[in-house]
Parts: structure tokens; C-alpha cells; sequence
């Protein structure tokens, strides 16, 4: 059981370093991999690897993950949307459309803090970008301070309840390397678990808004439909490298597209290419030929560029400031998720998935316990941890521990992050909580109790029911 010891070990450390020290998550997964690597001496190479050839080729495949790339991309996406009027546009648009409801401002703040999360994937920087906005709009309006700031805090948990936040891909990253799932096996269940999170939360708006009587806002503070349409309809532009690449992977469309190009063709398997490679005889599909880790970030770009262009720099010393301004989010974030995927790659190597599935024999749980069991754990960890920091450690366990009890794969990723999404409005130490009760003005104490009413407890309901497959993905 070394391999087991070794991800216990990879554990203790990433909390010990990043809780107890306080130092950032890339170093405490860089020393967490170090970790492993000790262990991998007591473990010893096999005939035809040595233990130094281990370790090279977990680094190089790491090196070489696509979603290293997907990751980083989105990194400067959500940079560089914050540098625009994209989403002061946005929330005119829901206003007016939303507003004329009685607690309109709540399901603005909502409604924003999903599609800017499903963008921007950093907890902390939706709560700033979006309550920055409408926290003092629903101060305004009579909303009480600690529920206009643990509203905003609920949004965080939007960045890691989408595609493609680089917890998603840390924890995809890790069950690929096991050979559990492909990469974008997590997309669709993802993108559905996504929308059941912003359901339960307009639910819990609904909910504020009758106990609070929240009124309409005033049709002062809204611009005309019309009005705000011409000024930000171009923000709907933000679903179109989303909506292309799955259009054309999955669904009618992509069948079409599939057999007008002989992609999905009888005739296209069994081919030999002019190198003498005879393709597989398994028929293609589109989703085998376009990478969504590709094209959506690098779609994701050129639509933020282009709507953004007139708050951009115009000069090449702009750009660079602006990049070197991006710099330290993309080595913390790229650091965690090469270190992640070496670790991942390593363990798998000394064989942690035979350990595992040994020692989940001896347990013989339901599936309904399991879910609920794990989802505790992971709510419990990402109160002192990052999201991130909580897939990184104990994610892909996590995910194959439910499983075993027969819980697709996908799904039960798809609810892990549901449940490590919690860790915005975990109180005490989700940043989020700190930088809304900032803009707020307000006790952050007082947020806490709302925090795990309206939210915490809740959403480890929401995983679990997904994980059940009761909320279909």
C-alpha cells in the first residue's frame, strides 16, 4: 500500500503548506509531488522503468496534457475580460430584462454571476467583478448588507460549477491519467451540473426575495429594453465559442456535418495514409476530430479581444503591460495544474488504482451514503483549501471512491466539483466572503450563517442528488 501512503502523504503536505503556512497552492503541489517522488524509491522500478525514468515520463506527459493549454487560456480570457465594460454591459441587459421582477436585483446578480463565472472560473475575482456592481444596487434598494454580500459570496462557486476552470481540468487531469475517463467526457454532465447549481440558486433568490420583501427595482434604474439592447446585445456574442464547437461535435448537426465530410464514414476507417498507417476501422466522430480544449479558448479569446477592443491597449508596450499584469495568476495556475498531472501520472504508475480498488472491496456502502460521505469530506477539505487545492489532493480518489459503488465516471466528476464549489462561500476562509462583505461594508460574520444556510449544506444536497443520477446530467 506505498502508493496509498504516497497520496496520503500528497495530501498532508498540500494542507499543511498552503492552510497551515500559508504559502500559495503551486508550491504546496510542487513539494506534494516531491513527496510522491520519495515514495516512488521505496516502490522501486519494474524490469523494463527505472524509478528516474518514472518520474521523467510522468513530468514529459504532463508537459504535454492539451488541457495544460485549455488552462491557461482560459486564464487570460478571464484577465482580460476584466479590463473591459463587457460585463457592466452585460448586467444593464439582465437588469432590464430581469428587473421588472419584484427582487430583480437578486436575479441579476445571479443570472450575472453564472455566465461571468462560466467565463471567468475564479471565485474571488466573480464576486469582486459582479458585487463590485450590484451590491451597492441592492443596498440601494433596501436589501440588508450581510445578504447583498452573501449573495455575491454564493456567486463564487459559479467558477468552478462550469466548463472549463482549472479545477475541472486538475481533477480531469488526474482521472485521465488513470485511464478513468477522456478529457471531455466531463463537458456535457459539467455544463448540465452547471445549470442545476444556478436553478437551486435562483431558487434560494426566490426564497430571499419574499422573506426580505425585496421590492421591483425602480424603473429609474433599469434602461429601456430597447435601450440596453443596443448598447449590450454584443455580450451574447460570449455564448458563440461555447455553442460552435459543441454544435458541431455532438447532436444532428454534427452528424451532418460528419458524413458530408466523411469523418463518420464506412469509407473513411481502414485506410492506408501515404506513411502506411491504416486508420482504425472504427468509424470516426466529429467530437474524435475537433478538440473542445482547443477551440473553445481559443474562440473564447478572439471573442473577448474583439468585443473588449476598444479598452485594450493600442500599443505594444499596453500589451505587454497587460500580459505582465496576467503573469502571476498563469504561474500559480500553471505551476498547480503541471504539478498536479505529474503527480497524478506518477501514483498511477506505482500502481495506485490496483491499491484502491483492493481497499474499496473491503467497503460495501450504499450508493446513496457514499455520495453524501464524500461529499462532506470534500466541503469539509475546501474550507481551508482552494477548490483547486481540494481536486488536486483528493479529487480523482474522490471521484473513483463513488465509482465504485457504480456511479459513472463523468457524473461523479461532475458532482465533485459541485461539492468543492462550495469552498467560495465556506466560511471562515473563503476569500470571496471577505472581498463581498468588503464592498458590502459589513461584519463578514455575519455572512456565515446565511453562508452554509443558504448554500454550503444545500449544494452538498444538489452534488449528491447529481451524483444519483436524480438530477439527470
Amino acid at each position: 500500500m506505498i502508493a496509498i501512503a504516497a497520496l496520503v502523504a500528497f495530501i498532508v503536505v498540500i494542507i499543511v503548506w498552503n492552510a497551515v503556512v500559508g504559502r500559495n497552492i503551486g508550491e504546496a503541489m510542487t513539494l506534494g509531488f516531491l513527496a510522491i517522488c520519495i515514495f516512488a524509491v521505496f516502490v522501486g522500478g519494474t524490469a523494463e522503468t527505472s524509478v528516474p525514468a518514472m518520474i521523467r515520463t510522468s513530468i514529459t506527459d504532463a508537459l504535454t496534457e492539451e488541457i495544460m493549454f485549455a488552462a491557461l487560456a482560459f486564464v487570460f480570457v478571464s484577465y482580460a475580460l476584466e479590463h473591459t465594460p463587457v460585463l457592466a454591459k452585460l448586467v444593464d441587459l439582465l437588469n432590464s430584462l430581469l428587473g421588472r421582477f419584484r427582487g430583480g436585483h437578486l436575479y441579476t446578480t445571479t443570472v450575472a454571476g453564472a455566465i461571468f463565472g462560466a467565463i471567468a472560473h475564479i471565485g474571488a475575482a466573480i464576486t469582486a467583478a459582479v458585487g463590485s456592481i450590484t451590491i451597492p444596487w441592492m443596498k440601494k434598494a433596501g436589501v440588508k448588507p450581510e445578504i447583498a454580500a452573501t449573495v455575491a459570496s454564493g456567486l463564487a462557486g459559479f467558477g468552478v460549477s462550469f466548463p472549463f476552470s482549472g479545477t475541472m481540468f486538475i481533477l480531469v487531469g488526474g482521472l485521465v491519467a488513470q485511464g478513468a475517463m477522456e478529457s471531455d467526457e466531463i463537458v456535457k454532465p459539467l455544463f448540465f451540473a452547471g445549470l442545476w447549481a444556478l436553478a437551486y440558486r435562483l431558487i434560494i433568490a426566490f426564497w430571499i426575495v419574499r422573506k426580505y420583501k425585496i421590492p421591483v427595482v425602480p424603473a429609474a434604474e433599469r434602461l429601456p429594453v430597447r435601450t440596453s439592447l443596443t448598447k449590450g446585445w454584443t455580450t451574447v456574442l460570449l455564448a458563440v465559442p461555447i455553442a460552435v464547437p459543441l454544435l458541431i461535435s455532438f447532436g444532428p448537426l454534427a452528424t451532418v456535418l460528419g458524413e458530408f465530410t466523411g469523418v463518420s464514414s464506412e469509407l473513411a476507417p481502414g485506410r492506408e495514409l501515404a506513411d502506411g498507417t491504416v486508420l482504425d476501422p472504427t468509424p470516426y466522430a466529429m467530437s474524435d476530430v475537433i478538440s473542445l480544449l482547443t477551440w473553445i479558448p481559443v474562440l473564447m479569446i478572439v471573442c473577448v479581444l474583439f468585443l473588449g477592443r476598444k479598452s485594450l491597449p493600442k500599443s505594444a508596450s499596453g500589451w505587454w503591460k497587460l500580459v505582465q499584469g496576467s503573469a502571476p495568476s498563469f504561474g500559480v495556475i500553471g505551476i498547480t495544474i503541471f504539478a498536479a498531472f505529474s503527480a497524478s501520472n506518477l501514483l498511477g504508475e506505482m500502481g495506485l488504482a490496483t491499491e484502491l480498488e483492493s481497499l474499496l472491496a473491503l467497503l460495501a456502502v450504499p450508493k446513496w451514503l457514499m455520495a453524501i460521505a464524500i461529499g462532506a469530506i470534500i466541503i469539509l477539505i475546501a474550507v481551508p483549501l482552494t477548490a483547486s487545492a481540494t481536486m488536486a489532493a483528493i479529487g480523482p480518489v474522490a471521484v473513483m471512491t463513488m465509482a465504485s459503488t457504480g456511479i459513472p465516471v463523468p457524473v461523479a466528476a461532475a458532482a465533485a466539483l459541485i461539492f468543492a464549489s462550495t469552498e467560495g462561500a465556506s466560511p471562515p476562509s473563503g476569500a470571496p466572503i471577505y472581498v463581498a462583505a468588503g464592498i458590502a461594508e459589513v461584519d463578514p460574520g455575519k455572512t456565515f450563517i446565511p453562508l452554509l444556510k443558504y448554500y454550503c449544506v444545500p449544494l452538498l444536497g444538489v452534488g449528491t442528488l447529481i451524483a444519483l443520477q436524480i438530477l439527470p446530467v
